[in-house]
C-alpha cells in the first residue's frame, strides 16, 4: 500500500491488540489494558490500592461488536452480521464505523488491508 493510497474503511479488518483483555459482567463486555507498559513503571508509579489495569465498559451495542472482530472479517462483513443485532435502527452502519475508528484510536484495534 502506497503512503497517501486512499483505503475504504468497509475493506479493513479490524484486529483486537494483543495486550486487551475480554473480561465479562453479565452479557457486557469489559475491556481491560494495563495502565503502564513496562514493569518498573507499574511498580514506581501504580499506587498499591489501585488496579494495574484500565478498565472499559461496553455496552450490548458495543460488545456486539467487539466479538465480531475475530481479525478475519472485514468491517463489510461485520457490518452485514450486525443487522439482525440493530434491527429496526437506522443508518447504524454510520455509528458502526465511527466507533471502529474510535477504537483505533484510543487503541484497543488496528485496522489492516485483508491480503489477497
Amino acid at each position: 500500500m502506497k503512503k497517501n493510497e486512499k483505503v475504504n474503511l468497509l475493506d479493513t479488518v479490524p484486529v483486537r491488540e494483543k495486550h486487551i483483555r475480554t473480561e465479562w459482567e453479565e452479557d457486557c463486555a469489559v475491556l481491560a489494558y494495563p495502565r503502564f507498559k513496562r514493569a518498573w513503571m507499574r511498580r514506581f508509579f501504580l499506587p498499591k490500592s489501585m488496579s494495574p489495569f484500565i478498565h472499559v465498559h461496553l455496552e450490548e451495542h458495543g460488545t456486539a461488536v467487539w466479538n465480531l472482530i475475530d481479525g478475519r472479517r472485514t468491517v463489510r462483513e461485520i457490518l452485514a452480521l450486525l443487522a439482525d443485532h440493530f434491527a429496526g435502527e437506522e443508518d447504524y452502519a454510520p455509528r458502526v464505523t465511527a466507533y471502529l475508528v474510535q477504537m483505533q484510536k484510543d487503541g484497543l484495534i488496528r485496522l489492516h488491508l485483508r491480503r489477497a
